[in-house]
């Protein structure tokens, strides 16, 4: 069954749910389910099982694939759904449901929406980018454009959308939509429209708009958003293109701002928290480690290092940190001091990754899946496996037993055994 959204605006089910909310699939999350980006802790870290220390077919079996249009988008699971998206035929932009045991398609949706980025990015393809999120009964899905959808995941039916550069008379973004949504509570936070945003999730009505001065060079935030507590206060970590920032959730205040170093504001992997520090780390700058304190409107730089990421978020087991540089090269940080514990030779331009005790799953660009161990003494790569012939820029998904590749060219399921 195909639907098409065909317009932005609030339709007669958007209006509904303002009043009475849906009924839909899964009411709540669990544990298990992968519902945006990076997982359900936004952190890349995966709940419960073991995963063996081999990746070969007796271990790690392909259960189902389907071809598809082109996606940087990862692959988000809820329930018994999985749901991706697509760029196709370089003009509509799509949402496919599967079931996730099956992979019987269960609906799909598009919409007229796709733009080309800027010559020297165009290389790697001007696909839909972000990848959506999930409370248990609506899809929330950035669209190249600026646009972001609301989407029924029992039907496909869209139930509202927003068209940010009509909202705001903001630019297009030249890159497009390139921050994942952040779904807490009542609200949808994205950065888009020229600024980072607070949305009803029922409506898509504007809560409160801040941050408007960071969209720098081609106006687009590349990293998305995150919510910590620091302090024992709650903020959203949000980088722009130039800087760092806290912003009150409830608020929309802006409580401090750091400014970071990058090429072109290449500032694109998620920050990231570890005992009331953060992490970050840019193209062309540095890997710093910043605390706050309650006195002042910027951050005390605790450590600063050579390493320079790209685009490829990190993930941390026990006070290290495991990142992908934009050398190409693996290493391993101590946080506590910002000494790099080793560095290997060089890999993809770009890795997924998801952890699990004391073992890390990595996705190459490059179609290849690594099993990693979390071992700060030495790399040790526990088993590597192809899992697609082109590039798999799609940020893996992890949910139960089932690992979900996105490949360029479509969707994969595997299974654990």
């Amino acid at each position: 069954m195909k639907r098409f959204a065909r317009y932005c605006g609030l339709n007669l089910l958007g209006y509904l749910l303002s009043f009475f909310g849906t009924v839909s699939f899964a009411a709540e999350l669990l544990p298990t389910d992968w519902p945006q980006w990076r997982g359900p802790t936004r952190n890349g870290h995966v709940t419960g099982g073991q995963w063996p220390d081999s990746l070969n077919e007796s271990h790690l079996k392909l259960t189902w694939q389907v071809e598809h249009g082109p996606s940087y988008s990862g692959p988000i699971v809820v329930g018994d759904r999985v749901f991706t998206t697509a760029t196709q035929e370089k003009t509509n932009e799509v949402v496919y449901a599967y079931d996730r045991t099956t992979g019987d398609q269960l609906w799909t949706t598009e919409w007229e929406g796709s733009m080309s980025v800027p010559f020297f990015a165009a290389s790697n393809g001007s696909w839909i980018r972000a990848t959506p999120a999930c409370d248990g009964e609506i899809l929330y899905v950035a669209g190249m454009r600026d646009v972001l959808h609301a989407i029924d995941c029992e039907t496909g039916e869209e139930t509202w959308c927003v068209d940010f550069t009509k909202r705001f008379d903001s630019p297009l973004p030249a890159f497009g939509f390139a921050s994942s949504p952040l779904v807490q509570g009542d609200a949808v936070f994205v950065q888009a429209g020229g600024g980072f945003l607070k949305l009803n999730k029922k409506t898509g009505e504007t809560i409160w708009r801040t941050a408007t001065d960071g969209g720098g060079m081609f106006g687009s935030a590349f990293s998305s958003p995150f919510i910590t507590t620091l302090q024992n206060k709650e903020l959203a970590l949000v980088q722009t293109r130039e800087s760092l920032k806290g912003i009150d959730p409830v608020s929309g205040n802006e409580l401090w701002s750091q400014d970071i170093e990058a090429f072109r504001g290449m500032n694109i992997l998620t920050p990231t928290v570890h005992n009331e520090m953060i992490f970050t780390s840019a193209h062309s700058g540095h890997s710093q480690l910043w605390k706050h304190t309650n006195k002042s409107k910027s951050l005390e730089e605790i450590w600063s290092g050579k390493s320079q990421a790209y685009m490829s978020s990190p993930v941390i087991v026990d006070g290290h940190i495991y990142l992908h540089l934009r050398n190409q090269r693996i290493a391993c940080i101590r946080l506590e001091t910002g000494e790099e514990c080793w560095r290997t030779t060089p890999y993809g331009k770009y890795q997924s990754m998801a952890v699990l005790g004391d073992k890390i799953l990595a996705l190459d660009e490059g179609g290849e899946l690594l099993l990693i161990s979390a071992n700060p003494d030495e790399f040790q790569l526990l088993d590597k496996r192809r899992v697609a012939k082109n590039d798999t820029w799609g940020y893996l998904a992890v949910s139960g037993n089932q690992i979900f590749i996105r490949r360029l060219d479509g969707l994969a399921a595997y299974t654990w055994k």
